[in-house]
């Protein structure tokens, strides 16, 4: 049966019935002065979850709190801070945390182990919690709270990245939302990104861990700004089941739409976040098709797609096409050279390994606009794959020679 799925207009992550959500100043977040730095996302009743985190071994306060909670599989709501990581903070961080997600619960009248938490900015600095304390108690939910939400998360970030889409099939219809932040410190395998995804799709607890790694792994984890990861990252997925109808399963007729619709919601924030990097000015996509396989294609993508040199080259506008066929060569992936195809933009540079001297002015005004497309066939089986990443500028290294003074 084949689903309908519709963006909705100014979507957000409390687009889906029965999420609130609301954010103030707290003065925390020292880049953000007088704006939105505290913010709590909440669903009227309580939620299916699932959760995907950092791979680094640093990891903050909230998530190692977040990932313990998520052992039950099930929460209510979720508060986030920016400005403060709460990160390389020893026992004491795991306190305020703790305390924070408590003030929430009470606030709102659910347990303290349904309040999962989220932070994100400067690692190895404690959460005022002097400012908090009286912070959390200002906080007015609504509707459409989800915006504040978006731009309560924000670091570096240079806007809000939000996105909902509803989904009709047969007599079903539910939709999904979501909210995420990152522009710095993103690489994949949870690339600093935090997630919060919403449905109110009745969801089961195995299937609903089971696409959210799935879309994590085709979106979030083919991103990459700089090559850092962060100890803060994680995608939050909250199902309420106020859609009404039976739960999701892996054998459910609705399964492979909620899949479909979750995965374009995710790459739709992956792109946002690829495209709002650091001093970046162009978005660079990188599609890889006839690798050995799946995790191949994937391996040369984010190769790609992570080289300084190729994002080096992509903002000086150089079609220095061999940066990207050495990144290639250098993931992993297996490769032939006799074999490659390469196109940049629309204009094909090489084929079966051998430089084409065509094009070039193509490709040299290609090069110039704010979407870079780079496209490789191995020639070597079926495995596809798609990653973005985006340029490297000096703003770049302005930004973060900064990020503290």
């Amino acid at each position: 049966m084949e689903a309908q799925i519709k963006a909705v207009p100014r979507g957000t992550v409390t687009s889906p019935e029965g999420f609130f959500a609301g954010a103030v100043s707290a003065g925390i977040n020292k880049q953000a002065a007088g704006k939105l730095d505290l913010a709590v996302l909440f669903s009227e009743t309580p939620c299916v979850a699932a959760g995907v985190f950092t791979s680094s071994k640093l990891q903050g306060a909230p998530v190692l709190l977040t990932r313990q909670r998520l052992e039950k599989g099930h929460a209510g709501a979720v508060v986030v801070n920016s400005g403060c990581a709460n990160a390389f903070t020893g026992g004491h961080g795991l306190a305020d945390a703790a305390e924070v997600a408590s003030l929430v619960a009470e606030g709102i009248g659910i347990p303290p182990e349904e309040v999962l938490v989220a932070s994100t900015g400067t690692i190895g600095v404690s959460l005022p919690m002097k400012r908090i304390r009286p912070a959390v108690e200002e906080i007015i939910m609504s509707r459409d709270g989800g915006h504040d939400l978006a731009k309560a998360m924000m670091t570096t970030d240079t806007l809000p990245k939000e996105m909902a889409v509803s989904v009709k099939i047969g007599n079903s219809e539910f939709t999904i939302g979501g909210a995420a932040k990152g522009s710095g410190m993103i690489h994949p395998d949870m690339a600093t990104l935090l997630c919060f995804l919403t449905t109110d799709a009745p969801v089961e607890k195995g299937f609903l861990e089971e696409a959210l790694k799935k879309a994590v792994d085709t979106s979030f984890n083919m991103v990459s700004i700089d090559g850092d990861t962060s100890p803060s990252d994680m995608v939050l997925l909250l199902a309420n089941g106020l859609a009404g109808g039976e739960p999701i399963s892996a054998k459910s007729k609705q399964a492979d739409a909620f899949q479909q619709a979750l995965e374009q919601v995710c790459v739709y924030l992956a792109k946002l976040i690829a495209a709002d990097g650091e001093g970046a000015t162009k978005l660079i996509e990188v599609v890889v098709n006839g690798a050995a396989d799946l995790s191949q294609a994937r391996q040369a993508a984010r190769a790609v797609v992570s080289s300084a040199l190729v994002k080096a080259a992509i903002h000086g506008a150089d079609p220095n096409w061999g940066r990207v066929v050495a990144a290639v060569g250098r993931s992993g992936a297996d490769m032939d050279e006799d074999k490659i195809d390469l196109y940049l933009g629309q204009t094909q540079v090489v084929r079966a390994g051998r430089a084409l001297n065509s094009g070039k002015r193509a490709v040299s005004q290609m090069l110039k606009g704010k979407e870079i497309n780079l496209s490789l066939n191995l020639n070597l089986g079926s495995g596809s794959a798609t990653a973005w990443g985006c340029d490297l500028s000096e703003e770049y290294v302005a930004i973060n020679s900064e990020y503290m003074t």
